[in-house]
């Protein structure tokens, strides 16, 4: 029998506590609970909406400012999230390796960490942001913690649909941290993220989907077939592709958006569909290629961004 099997996940012999461990090892782990490839994506969404706000080059102070905020914050809730899932982390092969199921890191040290990180986000975007942005990183905070790991993750397999409003906020963040308020641009920008969300992890889910089904997680996948998520995706897809090309129209972004946004989502599309054939044809395992549209969807997002923060300069 495993350590993970024989004793709850984070409890560890004396001999082998986190105090007895190398102190790299332990600044990884703790590192790791920040969830930092997340936080890629979040700041990836987080800076080009400050160049739309400040249409042009924002203040650079500001910009490492709301950075670090952004990372502090995120990074408390990604550790709030390791700690609560720690039970179902043990037992899923994608989380094994999480520092609380290998005991690097104890689960108190993981709560102190969390809420430390959570409190010193609040604080520093307070005083070195503005107040609007602290409750709205505050609120993005206690989304991803209550709502989504504590309350929809569990219970119903729309978790990531509406989960996903925390991972949609660093955009209202950025635009808050520049203009100290919020536009409809920064409105269209969180749907587009709201809408992208499902697609992007669906694909993913699709492919672990044993073992959030081992742990009793109702992911989409695990409670529906493969064709009726590929269906979903493609609605999804539809809809955030539409939402995107918005910006324009209202106003909000000139011709370059428009068309780096065409042709992203003209490719997301293509790649929508085509899992949705090949699920409607009962492919399964490696040739359904669920992954495709999964490490697309990271590309399509970064660099839609970058054409967000690169349009005013064309205008």
């Amino acid at each position: 029998m495993t350590a993970v099997e024989s004793r709850p996940a984070g409890v560890l012999p004396e001999s082998e506590s986190p105090g007895h461990r190398p102190f790299g090892a332990r600044a990884k782990a703790f590192v790791a609970l920040t969830k930092p490839r997340v936080i890629e994506l979040l700041l990836m969404t987080t800076v080009p909406v400050m160049f739309l706000a400040a249409q042009g080059v924002p203040d650079l102070w500001l910009v490492l400012a709301t950075c670090i905020g952004g990372y502090l914050s995120a990074g408390g809730a990604g550790a709030f999230n390791m700690w609560y899932d720690r039970d179902i982390d043990a037992l899923m092969d994608r989380t094994s390796q999480r520092p609380l199921v290998t005991g690097m890191v104890s689960p108190k040290e993981c709560l102190v960490f969390a809420s430390v990180l959570t409190v010193g986000s609040t604080l520093w975007f307070w005083f070195l942001v503005n107040p609007l942005s602290a409750m709205l990183s505050l609120g993005a905070n206690a989304f991803y913690v209550v709502v989504y790991t504590m309350i929809l993750k569990r219970r119903t397999a729309q978790n990531i649909v509406w989960g996903g409003i925390a991972g949609c906020m660093p955009v209202i963040i950025g635009w808050s941290a520049v203009a100290n308020s919020v536009s409809w641009a920064a409105v269209v920008l969180f749907l587009v993220i709201f809408f992208w969300t499902p697609p992007h992890y669906w694909p993913l889910s699709m492919k672990v989907k044993d073992d959030y089904e081992r742990v009793g997680v109702p992911m989409l996948p695990v409670i529906a077939g493969n064709k009726a998520v590929a269906k979903q995706i493609v609605l999804y897809s539809w809809v955030m592709v539409l939402v995107s090309l918005s910006l324009q129209p209202l106003g909000y972004t000139g011709w370059f958006y428009t068309v780096v946004a065409a042709a992203l989502g003209g490719f997301w599309l293509k790649e929508a569909h085509a899992l949705q054939l090949r699920a409607n044809a009962g492919i399964t395992g490696a040739k359904l290629k669920e992954m495709r549209l999964f490490h697309w969807s990271i590309t399509y997002v970064s660099l839609l961004f970058v054409a967000v923060a690169v349009d005013p300069f064309l205008r």
